[in-house]
């Protein structure tokens, strides 16, 4: 549980009230790759916030024309110290990662990777799909899990049916659904939400959380703030309580959530650490180990990261260059 003297907002509301205090982070175009760039607007991290919760990365693509831009193509690349979160609306995303899962991402459906201490995966939209649209979001490991084994899982939620709004709860606790997914992650929360036209929704959510939610399909209230389409809304801890306001045409949201992580992590491309010495190496480590640089003798004797992987892949990607000065953390 969050301290309250580590977090003094946990005092400011009454019960039952309203946080009208909404930060409205705006995305920023990002080419993801393939033959002509499949475009994703990423929403965390940015500079004025990093984290809510334990998220720390949150990217929104489509409706995608497949046959425009080629889809989704992300070979083989590493990831250390986080969990990623696949969740689609519409197509199919092909996984295959080093822990020997391989698996499909299909709308409605969960797929959770947990990389641990260390992991390879590739995502590859399918050859049947046309239209790619959904999320992906990642959250930092705490620092007493961050070294463990690699895990994937997947969860298909049952919709909850709510006054004017269908729920699908895909991690944590929410309107009486428990997703049973273990994140190795405490207190955290991911959940789709339908809104009908015109609908008001609200919601009773933990106040130690700090919560944010994604204007999916178009814009929306929270708390009595405007949230445009593909913006995010931050609310902060000491809420109990969400109002969510659709449009006409009604709204999809993401709604994420947990404890503040109260560490400080550094991430950089693929990989969470906690200093520039512990990123640099399992970049050094990981190019090493795929072949794309020789082996460093300070690594010498320590057991393997990012593999094995399954014959007749794609080939994997190499980690870009270390930027010249030190990675800083964030929190």
């Amino acid at each position: 549980m969050t301290n309250p003297e580590k977090n003094p907002q946990l005092a400011v509301l009454a019960p039952g009230a309203i946080c009208t205090d909404v930060e409205v982070l705006e995305p920023r175009e990002v080419p993801l790759g393939g033959p002509r760039a499949m475009t994703v607007y990423r929403t965390l991290p940015q500079r004025q916030r990093s984290l809510v919760g334990s998220w720390c990365f949150l990217d929104h693509y489509g409706p995608d024309d497949v046959a425009l831009t080629g889809g989704m193509e992300v070979p083989r690349h590493p990831h250390t110290g986080l969990a990623t979160v696949s969740w689609l609306f519409t197509g199919r995303i092909d996984h295959v990662d080093s822990s020997g899962a391989a698996a499909a991402v299909l709308p409605g459906e969960l797929n959770l990777m947990i990389a641990g201490q260390g992991i390879t995966h590739q995502e590859i939209s399918s050859p049947d799909t046309t239209v790619l649209h959904g999320v992906q979001l990642w959250y930092a490991l705490p620092d007493a899990m961050r070294f463990s084994e690699h895990h994937f899982a997947h969860y298909a939620p049952e919709p909850v049916q709510l006054t004017e709004a269908t729920a699908r709860v895909f991690i944590g606790e929410l309107t009486g659904s428990t997703s049973p997914v273990d994140t190795r992650t405490p207190d955290l929360l991911g959940a789709e939400l339908i809104l009908d036209p015109d609908a008001e929704l609200t919601l009773s959510v933990r106040h130690d959380f700090e919560h944010a939610l994604l204007a999916e399909t178009g814009g929306i209230t929270v708390n009595r703030t405007p949230v445009s389409h593909r913006e995010l809304g931050y609310v902060p801890v000491g809420a109990d309580t969400l109002h969510i306001t659709a449009g006409a045409d009604g709204a999809r949201v993401i709604l994420i959530g947990g404890v503040p992580l109260n560490e400080q992590i550094v991430m950089w491309w693929n990989f969470v650490g906690r200093t520039h010495d512990e990123v640099e190496e399992y970049r050094r480590r990981y190019q090493a180990e795929l072949g794309f640089e020789p082996a460093d003798p300070r690594d010498a004797g320590k057991p393997e990261l990012f593999g094995p992987y399954p014959s007749g892949q794609r080939a994997p990607l190499p980690a870009p260059t270390l930027p010249t000065v030190r990675l800083r953390p964030r929190e």
